[in-house]
């Protein structure tokens, strides 16, 4: 659970500002997303080598 504590005389949008960081970093809605169904490890090992070859190619393309 994510808490944003609130000091005095503070003005409401920073604090909301400071829990939508935290909720970012606390990664909710992307491991909502990857439990939302099944794959299987081949499958996510495959998309892992697609994703590492084509950040490969854009690094190579830079130099």
């Amino acid at each position: 659970m994510i808490r944003v504590n609130i000091k005095d005389k503070e003005d409401i949008n920073r604090a909301l500002k400071r829990f939508k960081k935290k909720f970012e970093k606390a990664q909710v809605i992307k491991d909502y997303r990857n439990n939302a169904f099944f794959t299987k490890k081949s499958v996510k090992i495959r998309e892992e080598k697609l994703k590492a070859s084509y950040i490969q190619k854009l690094q190579s393309k830079e130099l």
